[in-house]
């Protein structure tokens, strides 16, 4: 239901918001001295009423960051491949679920994501203690999972509206805390 929620207001977005929001997340997730800094992002392209990242991956790509974007596999954990500009996104159906855009290029693998200095993540919430909560399927967890075992230790940094960030989120033995979130007004760091 906690999901629902937030999605309920997501949904509530308009076309203005969502260009206004996307901005401004841009703008301060580019302040930013871990992206700042970074010669490889993974990060995602957003969808619908999600908060929106195809102007930070276009500043990044523009500044000579090496982009990674997430390819939805069949079992939900996530392959890898390079962005490198619009043109470079093709939309994939998957089943009767959603359809995503996703790098049209070569895949990389599911352990490319170790390369990354920084993960932006999606997520519909995160809590006092960098605890975030995404949509349920998994495949994010999984990337946190796979990065710990391997000794990775990038940014971790979720795309938040201002009011999804928040007192408490449900949390599961599995979860990993984030970093810090970026919000249209701000970032709040976590660790």
């Amino acid at each position: 239901m906690l999901r629902q929620g937030f999605l309920a207001v997501r949904s509530r977005l308009t076309a203005g918001d969502l260009r206004e929001t996307a901005e401004a997340l841009a703008v301060r997730a580019l302040e930013l001295p871990e992206l700042a800094q970074a010669r490889t992002v993974a990060a995602y392209v957003s969808m619908g009423s999600e908060p929106g990242t195809r102007a930070l991956l276009d500043a990044l790509h523009a500044r000579g960051v090496r982009v990674l974007l997430p390819v939805l596999m069949a079992d939900n954990d996530l392959d890898w491949g390079a962005y490198t500009g619009e043109g470079s996104l093709t939309r994939v159906q998957h089943g009767g679920r959603m359809a995503l855009l996703e790098p049209a290029g070569e895949r990389l693998g599911p352990e490319s994501v170790q390369e990354a200095d920084a993960v932006l993540l999606p997520g519909l919430a995160v809590d006092r203690r960098g605890l975030r909560l995404g949509r349920g399927g998994g495949s994010y967890d999984r990337v946190l999972a796979r990065l710990e075992r391997a000794g990775a230790d990038p940014a971790l940094v979720v795309l938040l509206y201002d009011t999804e960030v928040v007192e408490d989120v449900p949390r599961d033995p599995h979860d990993r805390p984030v970093h810090a979130v970026v919000t249209p007004s701000g970032v709040r760091r976590f660790r």
